[in-house]
C-alpha cells in the first residue's frame, strides 16, 4: 500500500478471491428481488426456497443426505465456521487442524476457549492419516478441522484420504468440522465431500460459501449443513448474531445455483491456465513449488531466498515490487514458503513473474 501511494506498481498475488465479476443472471436475480420487494425479514434460517434447492444441491453434487431443515443460510462461509466451532467446542476442547491452516481458523478456536493441535498435512500423507491422527490425540480431542480444497497449501484430500479421517473420527467419536469453500476448483481430480460417507453425516458440520464458486465474495452469503443436534447451535449462534442474511441476497443466491455446470468448467479451465504459467514461471527460477490440486494457490519454497517467509517476503516485494503472503501467517508448517494467488489477470502473472527474473 505503501508503494502504491508513492506510485510505484505493485504486482499483487497477496490476494483471496476471485479474479472476475459476479455473473449477470445472479445480478439480476439481485435487481428482480428488489424490484418486487422482496426486502423483508426471512426466517433466520434462510428462505424456504433457497433451504430446499442447497438440500437438492448438497444430495446430487456432494452425496450429503441433506434435506431441508438440514441446511441454513449464513452470512459467508466465516459464519457457517463460527457457528460450527461454537456449537461444538467447550472450554479446554483440542481440535485437530491439519497444518499449514488458514489463519482465522486458530481464532475461532481460541475464541470457544479451545485449544487448537497441528497435525502437518505431509507428515499425515507420508505417515499415514490414522496413524499421525493418533500421535497427536488426547483425551481432550472433541473435533478436527477438516479443509479440502485446502487455503494455503491447495492440496485435495482423496477419498481414501477423507475415509481413513472419518474412521478416525468414528473410533475416537469426534466431529468434524469441514470446509469445502474451494469445491469446485478441484483442477485434476474430483472434490469429495467427507460427510457423504457412511455414518459421517451425523457427526460433520460442512461450511461452504457461494464467494469463490461464484465470485460472490463481497454479497456475504454462504450455508452451512448438519443435523441435529448441531442444527440447533448453527441456528442459535445465527439468531442471535447476524439473525440471518440479507433477503434479497437469499434470491441472488437461489439464481447461482442455477448457474450451469458448464459455465463452472470454464471458469476452472481459467484457473487451470493461470495456475500453470504462474507454477512454470516460480519452478523456473528456483521457487520450487508442488502442483496445487485445487483452490487458486501456488505456495512455494522460498528457503533460496530466506527460510524466514516475512523476510522472503519483503524481499521480493523491495526488489521486484512482488506482493505475497509470508507462510508463517498459516502455522510452522508454513514457514519457509509464500502464498501467491494465482486468482489474477494473466498480464498480472507475466508482469510480476518478469520482474522476478530481472530483480532476484
Amino acid at each position: 500500500m505503501e508503494l502504491r501511494a508513492k506510485g510505484a506498481t505493485v504486482h499483487q498475488f497477496e490476494g483471496g478471491e476471485p479474479f472476475m465479476p459476479t455473473p449477470e443472471p445472479i445480478k439480476e436475480a439481485m435487481k428482480r428481488a428488489l424490484d418486487e420487494n422482496k426486502t423483508k425479514y426471512a426466517p433466520s434460517s434462510g428462505i424456504p426456497e433457497l433451504r430446499a434447492a442447497l438440500a437438492e444441491k448438497l444430495r446430487l453434487k456432494n452425496r450429503i443426505p441433506a434435506q431441508e431443515n438440514d441446511c441454513i443460510v449464513m452470512n459467508g462461509g466465516m459464519q457457517g465456521l463460527f457457528g460450527a466451532f461454537q456449537s461444538t467446542v467447550n472450554p479446554g476442547d483440542e481440535v485437530l487442524l491439519f497444518s499449514p491452516y488458514w489463519t482465522p481458523i486458530k481464532d475461532l478456536i481460541s475464541h470457544c476457549q479451545g485449544q487448537s493441535v497441528f497435525v502437518p498435512t505431509r507428515e499425515a500423507r507420508e505417515m499415514g492419516f490414522r496413524e499421525t491422527l493418533a500421535r497427536y490425540t488426547t483425551g481432550r480431542t472433541k473435533a478436527i478441522y477438516y479443509n479440502t480444497p485446502q487455503n494455503p497449501s491447495g492440496v485435495v484430500f482423496t477419498p481414501d484420504e477423507a475415509k481413513a479421517v472419518a474412521a478416525f473420527a468414528r473410533e475416537r467419536d469426534l466431529v468434524v468440522i469441514a470446509d469445502e469453500a474451494y469445491e469446485d476448483l478441484v483442477y485434476e481430480t474430483r472434490h469429495f465431500s467427507i460427510a457423504s460417507l457412511e455414518g459421517m453425516f451425523e457427526r460433520t458440520i460442512t461450511s461452504f460459501t457461494f464467494s469463490k464458486s461464484y465470485a460472490m465474495t463481497g454479497w456475504r452469503l454462504g450455508y452451512a449443513v448438519a443435523p441435529e443436534p448441531w442444527m440447533t447451535g448453527l441456528k442459535k449462534t445465527t439468531l442471535y448474531s447476524s439473525n440471518g442474511v440479507s433477503t434479497a441476497t437469499q434470491w441472488a443466491g437461489l439464481a447461482a445455483l442455477s448457474i450451469d455446470s458448464d459455465t463452472l468448467r470454464k471458469t476452472r479451465m481459467e484457473y487451470r491456465l493461470r495456475r500453470d504459467l504462474l507454477l512454470s514461471g516460480l519452478n523456473e527460477l528456483g521457487l520450487t513449488c508442488e502442483n496445487p490440486a485445487g483452490a487458486f494457490y501456488a505456495f512455494p519454497d522460498v528457503s533460496r531466498i530466506s527460510r524466514n517467509s516475512r523476510e522472503a517476503a519483503d524481499v521480493l516485494l523491495d526488489r521486484a515490487q512482488v506482493a505475497t503472503v509470508p507462510g508463517i501467517v498459516f502455522g510452522e508448517d508454513g514457514e519457509s514458503h509464500l502464498r501467491f494467488s494465482f486468482s489474477t489477470s494473466v498480464e498480472t502473472i507475466e508482469a510480476g513473474l518478469d520482474s522476478l527474473r530481472r530483480n532476484l
